[in-house]
Parts: structure tokens; C-alpha cells; sequence
């Protein structure tokens, strides 16, 4: 009688203790930045349950959680073909995040492979659509460009694409040495723009100071003496004789005569 009285006691004891780790096993607690995308015999549930404490009753309940924080993903170097012919290798990272946490598992089989994928075929068609000098000049607007893109296509999987920016550029060594020659040509070619700039401001000065020593010809001796003093000034074997001007016109008069 004691047995069968102690075996009918066990018996609510264990279902008891069997419900309560039912319960406990059903408790999910979410952090601030996961959502769980609950599945309730096959069927969704039209809204994403955290964070906090959440319960999931299996098996009629499975939970996905989604991870709602920016995602940075690097995209693989690309071998590209510019619309100009060359050919050059991009990478570039790509920044983005899940904004409907149930478009993310339900739309699109894996949201991480398939942005992955779509960046990479984004970037190599984007790119060869420009010449090299646009490649290497105007990178903001390609990566604007690049973001609107890949944004626009990614919408219907509830993912939003904040920002893509090209890391790099590799061009061949050929391609280097064209671009170095061609900056050394761009830059002897403003040396000597500059230089022909200087020579003709320098002109126009000597025109200016030759108008103004013409009205008094005592200026150019003036000016001659100067000339004397700065060269006696520096540490050199050079010898000048001052010869005074009124000699020179003698003989110069003295020439013009016998002619």
C-alpha cells in the first residue's frame, strides 16, 4: 500500500518538473540589438520579437535571431576592364545592416552571401563602365554611385546600405610607368608655363624701368656705379675697370665721323 501511495506521488512530481524545464527551456532573453524572427508551425509571425525576454515554445515555435548591428564586409579584389582598356584590380568594403529583420530571412536564403555577391558584380560592371582617369580622380561619385546601387537592389531583402568606398587600386606596371611619365610631362609642361610667364612680366618691368632712365640719362650712370659696387661687394677675382661714358661717345662720335 506505501509503494503504490509513493509511486502515484512521483508520478505529478515528475510531470511537474518535466513542465517547469519546458518553461524554462521556452525563455530567450534578446539583447538590445537582436531581433528573433519567430516561425510558428511553418507560418511567420507578422513582427520580430525582442529584445528582452521572449518565450518560444518548441516545437511548435522556431526561432532565427538576426543580428540588427552595421555589418562591414570586405569585397574581393576584382579584376576590371575600364572603358578605356585597362585593366586594373579593386577592392573595396561595404557597410550595411538589417533593417527588417523578417524581409532578411524570409526574402533571400542567405543575406550575407547574397550582398557579398551582389557588391562584388556591382563593382565590376559599375567600374568598367568608366574611363581610368575618372577610376583614380572621382572616386566620391563612384562610390556614391556604387551605394545607390547596391541600396536600391537590397531594399526588398530589408537590408540598407549606409556605405561603400573603394580601399584600392593595382595597375599594372606598364600602366604605373605611363602614369609616370605622364605626370613628369604634366609638370615640365607648367615649369615651362611658368617660366615663359616670368620671362614676360620681366620684359614688361625693363620696358617700364627703360621709359623711365630715357628721361634722364644721369640714372643709367647712377645705376652703373650701383652695379660696380654690388660686384666689388662679393668674394670673386673678377676685375672691372670703370670707363666713364663721355670716353665712349668721343670715339663712337669720332667713328660716326669718318664714315
Amino acid at each position: 500500500m506505501d509503494e503504490l501511495l509513493v509511486t502515484l506521488l512521483k508520478g505529478p512530481a515528475v510531470i511537474v518538473v518535466l513542465l517547469v524545464a519546458y518553461l524554462f527551456s521556452a525563455v530567450h532573453v534578446l539583447r538590445e540589438y537582436e531581433r528573433g524572427v519567430i516561425f510558428r508551425l511553418g507560418r511567420v509571425l507578422g513582427k520580430p520579437k525582442g529584445p528582452g525576454l521572449i518565450f518560444v515554445f518548441w516545437p511548435i515555435d522556431r526561432i532565427i535571431k538576426v543580428d540588427l548591428r552595421t555589418i562591414t564586409m570586405d569585397v574581393p579584389p576584382q579584376d576590371i576592364v575600364t572603358k578605356d582598356n585597362v585593366t586594373a584590380r579593386v577592392n573595396a568594403v561595404c557597410y550595411f545592416r538589417v533593417v527588417d529583420a523578417s524581409k532578411a530571412i524570409i526574402e533571400v536564403e542567405n543575406f550575407l552571401y547574397a550582398t557579398s555577391q551582389l557588391a562584388q558584380t556591382t563593382l565590376r560592371s559599375v567600374l568598367g563602365e568608366v574611363e581610368l582617369d575618372e577610376l583614380l580622380s572621382q572616386r566620391e561619385l563612384l562610390n556614391l554611385r556604387l551605394q545607390e546601387i547596391l541600396d536600391r537592389h537590397t531594399d526588398a531583402w530589408g537590408i540598407k546600405v549606409s556605405l561603400v568606398e573603394m580601399k584600392q587600386v593595382d595597375l599594372p606596371d606598364e600602366m604605373r610607368r605611363a602614369l609616370a611619365r605622364q605626370a613628369e610631362a604634366e609638370r615640365e609642361k607648367r615649369a615651362k608655363i611658368i617660366h615663359a610667364a616670368g620671362e614676360l612680366e620681366a620684359s614688361k618691368k625693363l620696358f617700364e624701368a627703360s621709359q623711365v632712365l630715357a628721361q634722364e640719362p644721369v640714372a643709367i650712370q647712377l645705376r652703373y656705379l650701383q652695379t660696380l659696387t654690388e660686384i666689388g661687394v662679393e668674394k670673386n677675382t673678377t676685375v672691372v675697370f670703370p670707363i666713364p661714358m663721355d670716353i665712349l661717345s668721343h670715339f663712337t662720335k669720332g667713328l660716326v665721323k669718318k664714315d
